[in-house]
């Protein structure tokens, strides 16, 4: 499909800068300030604020054979899963937009919840990894051990 946008245009409303990218779109996510909308070949288009996620250029050549995306609530940030359930994440970075502490363990991923400051990633051998607002859902290492019993 494609894409009509219309609102506050810093704020994703307008779309008019890629408009041309936005034909074949299978899934379109959208946080506070931006939106991104992953294409039927697997790539991903982001328009918006560009400090909340508006410019995924910096991760642009990561963002190849996307699945699913995903984006924070409250605060934007987006994360794709990939192919190789890996995970690229932009946007505001202490919202989940930079998962660099967490990027190893990113690996298997089989699904991934959002809330408004942090993701949750669940792995295929049943752990669970958190990224984003420490205070907010980001910092699960105080119940690591009750994850490890479910």
């Amino acid at each position: 499909g494609s894409v009509v946008s219309w609102g506050e245009p810093g704020w994703g409303g307008d779309s008019s800068a890629v408009q041309d990218q936005l034909k074949s779109v299978q899934q379109l996510r959208g946080a506070n300030y931006a939106f991104a909308a992953l294409l039927q070949d697997g790539s991903v288009v982001s328009w918006g604020a560009s400090d909340h996620g508006g410019d995924s250029s910096p991760v642009q050549h990561l963002l190849k054979h996307v699945q699913q995306l995903h984006a924070t609530q409250l605060q934007t940030a987006f994360a794709a899963t990939l192919a190789d359930r890996s995970v690229v994440t932009w946007g505001r970075q202490e919202f989940g937009g930079d998962s660099t502490a967490v990027q190893d363990q990113l690996r298997n991923v089989c699904h991934i919840q959002c809330s408004g400051y942090a993701f949750a990633a669940i792995l295929e051998n049943g752990s669970v990894i958190t990224w984003g607002h420490p205070e907010r859902g980001g910092d699960s290492s105080a119940v690591q051990e009750q994850f490890a019993a479910l």
